[in-house]
């Protein structure tokens, strides 16, 4: 099984990225938004102790996101391999999320990182603004305090895996095919 996590700040081409990584690879995408939204639908114990955190406005635990997690694991057993979008985003998740893989007898393989300059992502979350209708990709102020945001929460997770020598970085900038095909190179390199 092959797992891996695609990181970079908002605006990076994470998602279109994904898409194009899943395709190719037959990874299943494992988003916890989408993870969330699922168990919450289908009423599960863990979707109705999510949903009770998230009506009274708190975040949902790391517990009840791993054990999500967890589930997607167990549904999906005969997956190649997982593609963690939007997770970890701490380092404690990402300690709990390779506590859970080690668990399953399995790992995560590399986190690749795109990396893109502020004002590159700056550029594209207006542009993707004027289409999205998204309020937080309209206006410059919000879009430069996101991407601080990412950079001191959640470059902790880049940090704690390069202790174990899993982090790529991977230049974010240029045509979609250009960075698709050096993120393959990366994967190829660890397939």
């Amino acid at each position: 099984m092959f797992n891996l996590i695609l990181f970079g700040p908002p605006g990076s081409g994470k998602g279109t990225q994904s898409e194009k990584l899943i395709s190719k690879y037959g990874l299943k995408h494992l988003s916890t938004g989408d993870l969330l939204r699922s168990e919450i639908s289908r009423q599960t114990p863990l979707g109705m102790e999510a949903k009770n955190f998230m009506d009274k406005g708190q975040l949902v635990p790391d517990e009840v996101v791993i054990g999500m997690i967890s589930s997607a694991l167990d549904e999906n057993a005969e997956a190649k391999g997982f593609l963690f979008d939007g997770f970890p985003r701490t380092s404690a998740q990402a300690e709990a999320l390779d506590n859970l893989l080690e668990l399953k007898k399995t790992n995560i393989a590399v986190m690749l990182a795109l990396d893109v300059s502020e004002d590159e992502l700056v550029k594209r979350l207006l542009k993707r603004g004027e289409t999205s209708g998204r309020s937080d990709d309209s206006n410059e102020q919000v879009i430069r305090a996101r991407i601080v945001e990412y950079r001191t929460k959640t470059e902790a997770v880049a940090d704690y895996y390069r202790r174990f020598d899993k982090v790529v970085m991977v230049k974010g900038e240029g045509g979609i095919d250009d960075i698709f095909n050096s993120l393959s190179l990366e994967i190829d390199n660890r397939l």
